[in-house]
């Protein structure tokens, strides 16, 4: 069985702000295979599929990202889902937007959704899909520029984005190695 975690904050105002993107590409997949996330535990909003006959769990934690890792531990617990098969997916601000780069495993970098993952998982060895956000080019304080949202120009590149970090994801839960998925995708 694979867990598919997006990261981000629950509710209509958040709902399309640079820190949500993990939640855009969960919703990409629902998307793509006519999914629902129907289940709410683990304070959190998940759905249980099968894909090239494995086994799924997509979750929006409903925490909000600074306490990511209270949904994440205990729906991993509940299933018996080893950290090998997790993947979490986040922005990034160090990554210029459209960028996406996958890795095995690493700290949290500043990332509080993902400081809260490690903590409630207590390792750092899950795989991750970081999505490029960008950093403010202006004064604008960065928790008020990833609570903002995408501007117009940046549609395509944040829409490729997903939809590339869906293809990897995809590619990884029909079997391919991980090593392997972040040769072909990593830009």
């Amino acid at each position: 069985m694979k867990l598919i975690v997006g990261l981000g904050n629950p509710g209509r105002k958040y709902k399309k702000t640079r820190h949500n993107i993990g939640f855009f590409v969960i919703d990409e997949l629902l998307q793509r295979h006519k999914w629902k996330l129907n289940n709410s535990k683990f304070e959190g909003d998940y759905s249980i599929e099968h894909f090239d006959g494995e086994k799924v769990i997509l979750l929006q934690p409903q925490t909000y990202m600074n306490l990511s890792g209270k949904s994440i531990g205990p729906l991993m617990n509940y299933f018996d889902i080893d950290v090998d098969d997790v993947i979490v997916v986040y922005d990034d601000l160090d990554l210029p937007t459209g960028k996406i780069r996958l890795r095995q495993k690493g700290g949290h970098g500043g990332h509080n959704g993902v400081r809260s993952t490690i903590d409630h998982l207590g390792t750092k060895d899950f795989k991750r899909v970081r999505l490029g956000i960008g950093r403010p080019t202006n004064a604008t304080p960065v928790i008020d520029y990833v609570l903002g949202k995408f501007p117009k120009q940046e549609t395509t590149a944040v829409t490729e984005s997903v939809e590339k970090a869906a293809d990897a994801i995809e590619s990884w839960i029909k079997g391919k190695p991980f090593l392997e998925v972040m040769n072909d995708f990593n830009q």
